[in-house]
């Protein structure tokens, strides 16, 4: 009936057998295969309701009691935690129509906010509890070193205010000013310590360390305003307005013993980061300019400035014995001034970077990466991240592109292979293909789960200081 350009029909499902072939010329019928495609889903809200809720959160949010989650369907899943076994998980499908039964709209309204504290607090301090690991290890030690530099710099201050009143010198009210300053800034360095050994909380999951460096800093100011300030402008005025001074024999004598009690704490703090630096592999001044120890590092500098305000200020005396020129002395405060000043601002300095969570030593990040990189389940690793979360503790993070071939090998050699295969075999429709292959991609992204836990945990062993770890799936 002319020429169609119809395209031509699709073949008849009743095909001809073989041992009856069709009427006609064989080369004329086309030979169609036909693909199953299985039909796209679509995933909606209801979907969400299959996800699976741990028994806190099910107490936490959904108003229910350990004794209604008896009577629900339990299945066993992969801890996230890599010091925990298997954990016993609910379907979200039954959790919630149960606490529609059980609770009533106003009950669950009070049962939710009565809960928080209780449920969420206990499950974020699950997850963190690590983290810092034991952070009073050295607490009382840090506590002590400070809190015994506090009482010798205030019996210090003590005994210079009483030279300054029967002297009038500038540099030993400079002095006196000094030994106030680094009492009152010791002081608040040893709360800033006792409050940073809080244990973590639901707002604070990372815990309270970083009140060191906070007390750090705000004593880098407070030397700064009080003692610098002070001794500059008593040292200006000195030079304004010069006046004759008395003996200046208990002066000396105060100033000795002063000398004595500071040095003993200088070398206790030296002592102390001498011992630290050598565990981290550091230098004495690698450690100190890292203010890898906050606590320390201002007792250190503060006996430091002392020791040498103290030097600069008899120096200072001794040529106003000599010449009889009060002008030497306020020369003197004006030095300690300037010398407080710039403790203060390296103080302020280095604690500023460390809230900052600067990275750790290229060197330590690259050890980090090659490890990882080592890895046969690892094929790369990109946007590396490691971060010094206060006291040498260090949160370290990267996107790792995994090798699916290793992790799928690592599924199969756990798995009986005849089996699998015998499966395979009786896979006949479509559906059966799609429950075949949602059980063995379920259980191969376990096993790829199971891969990072592993790396997760091998990085901690491997490297104590590291305390957090995120690897991101590429």
């Amino acid at each position: 009936s002319g020429d169609s350009k119809d395209p031509p029909k699709a073949q008849s499902a009743e095909a001809p057998s073989a041992d009856k072939p069709p009427s006609g010329d064989l080369k004329a019928t086309p030979s169609l295969s036909v693909r199953a495609v299985l039909k796209k889903r679509e995933y909606g809200p209801k979907y969400t309701q299959n996800n699976f809720i741990t028994a806190v959160r099910a107490m936490n949010e959904f108003c229910l009691k350990p004794s209604d989650l008896v009577q629900l369907r339990k299945i066993r899943r992969r801890s996230p935690h890599d010091d925990t076994e298997a954990f016993t998980v609910f379907l979200r499908s039954d959790v919630e129509p149960l606490s529609t039964l059980v609770c009533s709209a106003s009950n669950l309204t009070f049962s939710f906010f009565w809960s928080t504290d209780i449920f969420r607090n206990q499950q974020l301090l699950k997850e963190y509890k690590d983290f810092w690991g034991n952070t009073k290890v050295n607490y009382f030690s840090f506590y002590l070193n400070v809190m015994n530099a506090s009482r010798v710099n205030g019996l210090n201050f003590f005994f210079k205010l009483l030279a300054w009143v029967y002297t009038g010198s500038a540099s030993m009210f400079s002095e006196a000013i000094h030994s106030l300053a680094d009492t009152c800034n010791q002081a608040l360095l040893a709360v800033g310590i006792s409050q940073s050994v809080r244990n973590p909380d639901a707002v604070h999951p990372y815990g309270f360390s970083n009140m060191r460096y906070i007390a750090s800093l705000i004593s880098g100011v407070g030397i700064f305003m009080m003692g610098a300030g002070l001794s500059w402008y008593h040292g200006i005025m000195g030079l304004l307005h010069p006046e004759p001074m008395e003996s200046l024999l208990w002066a000396y004598c105060i100033l000795a013993g002063s000398l004595v009690s500071e040095g003993a704490t200088l070398l206790v703090a030296s002592n102390e980061i001498k011992k630290s630096a050598r565990l981290q592999g550091l230098s004495f001044y690698e450690y100190v300019m890292q203010s890898r120890d906050p606590s320390t590092n201002v007792v250190l500098l503060e006996d430091a400035a002392a020791v040498l305000g103290v030097i600069m200020a008899a120096g200072c005396m001794g040529l106003t014995s000599l010449t009889g020129n009060p002008l030497y002395d306020s020369l003197g405060s004006l030095g300690v001034g300037t010398l407080l000043g710039a403790v203060s601002a390296f103080l302020i300095y280095t604690n500023t970077e460390a809230l900052l969570a600067p990275s750790i030593q290229a060197e330590h990040v690259q050890k980090l990466t090659e490890f990882l990189e080592n890895d046969p389940a690892v094929r790369a690793i990109h946007d590396v991240k490691a971060t010094d979360m206060g006291l040498s503790k260090v949160r370290f993070k990267a996107e790792v592109d995994f090798d699916g071939r290793v992790v799928t090998r690592s599924y199969l050699e756990k798995q009986d292979i005849d089996q699998i295969l015998n499966d395979i075999q009786q896979v006949k429709t479509p559906e059966e293909l799609e429950n075949f292959m949602l059980k063995h991609g379920e259980n191969i992204i376990d096993t790829l789960g199971a891969e990072v836990d592993r790396l997760e945990k091998e990085l901690k062993q491997r490297n104590p200081e590291v305390r957090h770890v995120d690897l991101e799936i590429l």
